[in-house]
């Protein structure tokens, strides 16, 4: 059973809609319990860090994600979920899980190409992933594909080898992240269509044993 966690930021039936289409069982939980019951875990979530930390801090669940994360079983971030599992976000100045290094950071204003031409912020619309090493959620994704992406701040892992992807938007940012059972992705991967579906597929899959 796939739990997707709950914690009032969003996306949550649009990630339970798409693993349902892949007919992968799944569950929206916001009790510590359940999520420590699972043998898979999504950790979504769109909207301010500060106030999803708040939210994760009062029902206990930031304790049952790092409890779980530390139990070998795999855990998949998306997002927001992304951004919390790093140990500082600019947004709201807030103090994150901690379960990686980093931190998360704000596209410059005004945000600008090589050419000076202006780039809006947020970062909304397709985009593609450069992976930069294999991975066993990524292996049957096509390299010309694209994904969806809306957020005006991004992951940076203090660690290079912790960088799974990188985008370009006016700048290579950090898109995916991964450490052994721990897979993170600040797109979308419920919203990206077949390869995101794919990607969903093969973490229903993945028994979070075979990453650096």
């Amino acid at each position: 059973m796939i739990s997707i966690i709950d914690y009032k930021a969003g996306n949550l039936t649009s990630v339970e809609r798409a693993l349902k289409n892949l007919s992968i069982p799944c569950r929206i939980t916001n009790d510590p319990e359940l999520v420590l019951q699972s043998d898979r875990v999504i950790f979504p979530g769109v909207g301010a860090a500060g106030e999803a930390m708040k939210a994760i801090q009062t029902t206990g669940l930031d304790k049952a994600i790092k409890t779980y994360f530390f139990s070998g079983r795999p855990l998949l971030g998306i997002c927001l979920g992304t951004q919390i599992i790093l140990e500082f976000s600019q947004e709201n100045q807030t103090s994150c899980l901690g379960i990686l290094p980093g931190e998360v950071i704000r596209f410059p204003d005004p945000h600008r190409d090589e050419e000076g031409k202006h780039l809006k912020i947020p970062h909304m619309g397709w985009n593609r992933v450069e992976w930069t090493r294999d991975h066993p959620l990524v292996r049957a994704i096509p390299p010309e594909s694209v994904f969806y992406f809306v957020h005006s701040y991004y992951p940076v892992p203090r660690e290079e080898n912790l960088i799974l992807g990188r985008t370009h938007y006016g700048f290579y940012f950090p898109s995916a992240v991964a450490f052994r059972n721990l897979v993170a992705l600040q797109f979308h991967p419920e919203k990206s269509g077949p390869p995101g579906l794919a990607l969903l597929k093969a973490f229903s899959e993945w028994e979070g044993k075979d990453a650096d």
